[in-house]
């Protein structure tokens, strides 16, 4: 009991941190504006994109199920960023800092767990050789579903 009192806390602790993590841009953008401060609209931009990667990130990382995202993708996504690394260190210190720090963390996270966990997926679903290709080991959750929809099973 103890351990699963341990284990709900860490998961609320975790998503206190990144709710709180992805409104911080907007919070900065809100209080520019009323403080009639120059950029506080460009925080938006980072404060909105990190709002809706987080969930992805989250959900991807918590699940390790990468298998509805493209490898070709992924990298495309990697290389766009380090191509526009090179703009981004020429302007000044900023938002748009913040964004491409942020969406260079992501896009390089998701090709390590696509690499990581992706060759796991394809070497579970492979069959296996001496088995043939039609066949493929059961698992308990296949003989449930088997027991349970076979008619000799009434």
């Amino acid at each position: 009991m103890r351990g699963h009192r341990r284990a709900v806390a860490g998961f609320l602790v975790r998503r206190i941190v990144l709710a709180q993590g992805a409104v911080l841009p907007l919070l900065i953008a809100g209080v520019s504006l009323l403080l009639l401060t120059r950029g506080g609209l460009y925080w938006l931009v980072p404060g909105t994109f990190v709002a809706s990667t987080l969930p992805m990130l989250v959900k991807a990382g918590r699940t390790k199920d990468l298998a509805s995202y493209s490898l070709g993708n992924i990298v495309l996504a990697n290389l766009g960023n380090l191509i526009y690394a090179i703009y981004v260190v020429s302007l000044p210190l900023g938002p748009v800092w913040a964004l491409h720090g942020f969406h260079l963390g992501a896009t390089g996270l998701m090709l390590f767990w696509y690499l990581r966990h992706a060759g796991r997926e394809r070497q579970e679903r492979k069959p296996h050789r001496h088995l043939g290709a039609q066949q493929r080991p059961s698992t308990a959750v296949d003989d449930s579903l088997h027991s349970a929809t076979s008619p000799n099973s009434r």
